[in-house]
């Protein structure tokens, strides 16, 4: 995926799904920046179209720790075509920032290589928190934007299939 958010694929060639349907698990810890990457993601969705009240299902968790508890439930449900995982963690001065990006991407991909639907990682592992707000719509992109993009586009490859 690109880091710059007008090297977002261009709507025409992004895949339109009838009856699309994505669950976002959202780390409330950093609200700030994960805040700005779901309005990315719902920005991308009504940008290409999508009705957002019957597309974009929301569900809050605590921190970027729980949302593969968060985003397990979700893909078990079957109700949806892609679970978009969103959090941040920003480098502190203790190891803990390496345990939580750890359990978050094998937590992720433990998920991808398990359930019926995908689940797209949109954390942000940053070393301080402008860094973060670059990515979160700021002066570099939008990563929720992408996040977007790659559930259509997983959704679209699982549909096919």
């Amino acid at each position: 995926m690109s880091t710059e958010l007008h090297n977002s694929a261009p709507a025409s060639s992004m895949p339109h799904l009838i009856d699309f349907k994505v669950g976002v698990v959202v780390a409330q810890w950093n609200l700030r920046v994960t805040g700005a990457l779901l309005n990315g993601v719902e920005s991308r969705l009504e940008q290409l179209g999508y009705d957002i009240k019957q597309t974009l299902h929301v569900y809050p968790v605590p921190g970027t720790v729980e949302l593969t508890y968060g985003a397990a439930q979700l893909a078990r449900t079957g109700k949806f075509d892609a679970v978009i995982m969103i959090g941040c963690v920003i480098r502190g001065g203790t190891p803990h920032f390496d345990y939580v990006c750890d359990n978050a991407t094998q937590g992720c991909a433990y998920l991808n290589a398990t359930q019926q639907v995908p689940v797209i990682f949109c954390v942000l592992t940053t070393d301080n928190e402008q860094q973060a707000l670059d990515r979160a719509g700021g002066a570099l992109c939008n990563k929720g934007t992408e996040a977007a993009d790659a559930a259509i586009q997983m959704a679209a490859f699982a549909r096919s299939l």
